[in-house]
């Protein structure tokens, strides 16, 4: 694998790394600021929402910019915003800070993925998107435990600093070690756009919000439901997390080697096993050693959907694939937003800790089920242009004959 992946990995690792650890510090970050819990949770939703609005915007304002230098004014946007948050004089500065922050983000794994598919040989892409985002997932085993600890113990000032930092390091790597890599010829706007007229390209997105938003349905509330209902102390949801992380990092890597091989078999069986252990959670969450090993198994199955569901993308929006690819990662964050707002409703009507587990199983199956219609959808287009294909062949040979 070339290094330059490990430059887009460091990037990854810092985003991945503010995206999640304001979780951790929200308590530290209201009271400084003299806000609720609830409003304070403002900065979770705000980053998510400008993730979905910044990843198609900033990609078309993009278009007309080397990838790589795009990459770097990427990088530059995420250090300005953690900067700003770091030394915020207010909540609604703060604010602002996060939204800017998270304007890189899908825009950088989108044309990231792009990027990083295009330093490899064909069937070795989805291995390196996979490559990219093991930063991603690493930040939650070591940039979130290890910034919340920083948050707590010396102020989460700092750990925003910090994390701007480390967006400093990206920036240089991606400027020494990310080839210039030519812009495509004759792709325009309008080619990019209309990747989105194709069927299998909305499949495949549909799939990105139900299949990552049944894990997110669980993990959102996975701090009451461990410490109710398994009966865990405060203090170990951090390193149940950890658990999660290290299932992530495991199964990004597993995702990306066999989508290689055979991606539609991988989305499967990946879907299909995360809607059982979902289900199953219902049950494992009320015994401590089963509840650990099912949390891990949760990150492992959700993030072994990642690469092959990137690549689908990428694949079926061939040619001009870069605004597809980005706007899928908004996909990934509409799909967190949708899945917390429905477990929070099964919660609020009565249903108990648990109950967001089978909102999470339902939306697996559901993107379970759009594969295996993908998956037709396809097979019957290709018999179909075989078909024509013959046609027009035995045409062409009468044509000769006569």
């Amino acid at each position: 694998m070339p290094l330059a992946l490990l430059a887009l990995a460091i990037g990854a690792f810092g985003i991945g790394t503010t995206e999640f650890v304001i979780m951790g510090l929200l308590p530290q970050v209201a009271g400084d600021f003299g806000v609720s819990i609830p409003t304070a949770g403002l900065l979770v939703t705000g980053y998510a929402l400008g993730v979905v609005i910044g990843a198609p915007l900033m990609t078309v304002l993009g278009t007309k910019v080397p990838r790589k230098r795009m990459l770097m004014l990427l990088m530059g946007l995420f250090i300005v915003g953690n900067l700003l948050s770091a030394v915020a004089p207010s909540f609604s500065v703060m604010l602002i800070g996060r939204v800017v922050a998270s304007l890189a983000h899908g825009a950088f794994f989108g044309i990231g993925s792009v990027v990083a598919a295009g330093l490899v040989a064909p069937d070795k892409k989805a291995g390196a998107i996979a490559m990219m985002f093991t930063g991603l997932t690493v930040a939650n085993v070591v940039g979130v435990p290890l910034g919340t600890l920083i948050g707590q113990s010396v102020g989460w000032r700092v750990t925003f600093a910090v994390v701007a930092g480390l967006g400093v390091i990206g920036l240089a790597g991606i400027a020494k070690l990310v080839p210039d890599l030519p812009k495509p010829e004759g792709v325009r706007l309008r080619h990019e756009v209309a990747a989105f007229k194709n069927t299998q390209v909305l499949l495949a997105m549909a799939m990105t919000v139900l299949g990552f938003g049944g894990v997110f349905a669980a993990i959102t509330y996975i701090a009451p439901m461990m410490t109710h209902v398994a009966g865990f102390a405060d203090g170990s949801v951090t390193w149940l997390l950890v658990l999660f992380g290290l299932g992530m990092v495991g199964g990004n890597l597993v995702g990306g080697k066999f989508a290689d091989r055979a991606l539609m078999p991988m989305l499967y069986v990946s879907l299909g096993s995360l809607a059982v252990v979902l289900a199953l959670f219902t049950v494992t969450a009320h015994n401590k050693i089963a509840a650990a090993v099912t949390i891990a198994l949760i990150g492992a199955l959700g993030f072994a959907t990642v690469p092959p569901l990137q690549k689908r993308v990428l694949d079926q929006a061939h040619g001009a694939p870069t605004l597809a690819s980005a706007v899928n990662i908004g996909a990934f964050n509409l799909g967190n937003a949708l899945s917390a707002w429905l477990g929070g409703i099964v919660i609020a009507a009565g249903f108990g800790y648990t109950a967001p587990n089978w909102v999470g199983a339902v939306l697996a199956a559901a993107a379970l089920v759009l594969a295996i219609l993908s998956a037709a959808l396809e097979r019957r287009t290709s018999a179909h242009g075989a078909v024509v294909a013959a046609g027009t062949t035995s045409g062409q040979r009468t044509a000769v004959h006569h």
